[in-house]
C-alpha cells in the first residue's frame, strides 16, 4: 500500500514548530506535505502561528517593536491585534527556561534567533529547496465561537488562496480547517485545491461544521465532511476505529490522521486504510515505512543557495 507522511507544523518534535528551520529540517528528512498554521495580523499579513493568542509555550518576548510600545509584552495578546513588526520581535526558536507545558523539550533541538515567519516566506523556502513534489497544507486558524479573535473567514480564505496562487502552488497545496466555513469558501475560490475537513471531539458541533448537525447524518462524521465540501477527512487519531474508517471509505474520503507520534499506533491506522499520517516526528514514520516495505518520501536539499 501507499500512504503519505505529513510533517506537522514542520517537524515539531525535532525543531521549533511553524518556523523556517523546522520546515527545512522536515524537507531534508523527507515528507509528502508540510503542514502549517496561519493567522492574520493587525496589518493584514499571513503569519504562522498555531494559537490565536501569542503562546508562551512557543514564543518569548525579547524587546518591543518600538520604544514605549504600549502593547508590549506581546505574549498572551491576540495575534490579530499585533502587527507583523511586533510579532517578528518574538523569539520562536528557544525558550529559556522551558515552559512547563512544552512536552517536546526532550527531543526538540532549539534554534536561537528564530522568528515567526509569514506564509510567503515558507513558500519561498520551498521554492529555494526546489521542493516541487512536496505539498503545502495550510491550516486556517479560525474559531467560529471566538469571532473576537478570528479573522473574517471570507477575507482570510481569499488571502490564503491568493498567496498560494502568487507562488503557483494551488495545484500543490491543500486548505485545512476545523472551521468548515473555510471549506465552503475555498471550494468556490479554488475548486481544484484539496480541502481537508479537520475534526476533533471538541469541534463536533454545528458552530464549527458550517451549520451542519451530525445528528442529521446519524452521527456519520465522514458523510457530514463530504457534504461540507471536504475532499479529505482529517480526524484526531483517537476518533479513528474500524467503523470510522469504514464510513470514510463509504463517503469516498481519504483519511489523513493527526497527530500520530507512536509508530505502533501509526501501524494500526495504516492497517485501517489511512491515506496519510500527520506526525511531529517524520523520522519515526520513515523508519516505520521502511520496516513495512513502503515507499517513503525522498529527502529534499536546497536547489539554490539560501540567503542569510
Amino acid at each position: 500500500m501507499h500512504a503519505e507522511i505529513h510533517g506537522h507544523r514542520g517537524a515539531r518534535g525535532l525543531r521549533p514548530e511553524n518556523t523556517l528551520p523546522g520546515f527545512a529540517h522536515a524537507l531534508e528528512l523527507g515528507v509528502d506535505a508540510l503542514e502549517l498554521d496561519v493567522a492574520l495580523t493587525a496589518d493584514r499579513r499571513l503569519v504562522l502561528t498555531h494559537d490565536l493568542t501569542v503562546s508562551a509555550v512557543t514564543s518569548t518576548d525579547v524587546r518591543p517593536a518600538f520604544h514605549g510600545d504600549p502593547a508590549f509584552p506581546y505574549v498572551g495578546r491576540p495575534v490579530g491585534e499585533l502587527t507583523l513588526a511586533q510579532l517578528r520581535t518574538l523569539e520562536c526558536g528557544v525558550r529559556v527556561p522551558r515552559h512547563p507545558e512544552d512536552r517536546f523539550a526532550p527531543t526538540q533541538l532549539p534554534v536561537p534567533n528564530t522568528r515567526m515567519p509569514t506564509l510567503g516566506s515558507v513558500l519561498g523556502l520551498m521554492d529555494a529547496y526546489g521542493a516541487d513534489g512536496v505539498r503545502v497544507h495550510v491550516e486556517l486558524k479560525s474559531d467560529p465561537t471566538r469571532p473576537d479573535l478570528s479573522a473574517e473567514v471570507g477575507e482570510f480564505t481569499e488571502m490564503v488562496v491568493a498567496e498560494l496562487d502568487r507562488h503557483r502552488r494551488l495545484d500543490r497545496a491543500a486548505i485545512l480547517s476545523f472551521d468548515w466555513r473555510v471549506l465552503r469558501i475555498a471550494r468556490s475560490l479554488a475548486p481544484a485545491t484539496g480541502r481537508y475537513a479537520l475534526i476533533e471531539r471538541a469541534t463536533m458541533d454545528s458552530a464549527w461544521l458550517d451549520g451542519l448537525r451530525l445528528e442529521d447524518f446519524d452521527g456519520d462524521v465522514p458523510a457530514a465532511a463530504a457534504e461540507a465540501g471536504g475532499t479529505t477527512l482529517s480526524p484526531e487519531h483517537v476518533m479513528v476505529d474500524p467503523e470510522f474508517a469504514r464510513r470514510a471509505e463509504k463517503a469516498d474520503l481519504p483519511l489523513a490522521v493527526w497527530t500520530v507520534n507512536d509508530p505502533g499506533r501509526a501501524a494500526e491506522l495504516l492497517d485501517l486504510g489511512a491515506a496519510a499520517i500527520v506526525t511531529d516526528y517524520p523520522d519515526r514514520m520513515i523508519a516505520l515505512w521502511a520496516e513495512r516495505g513502503m515507499r517513503a518520501p525522498k529527502p529534499v536539499t536546497p536547489a539554490r543557495p539560501m540567503s542569510a
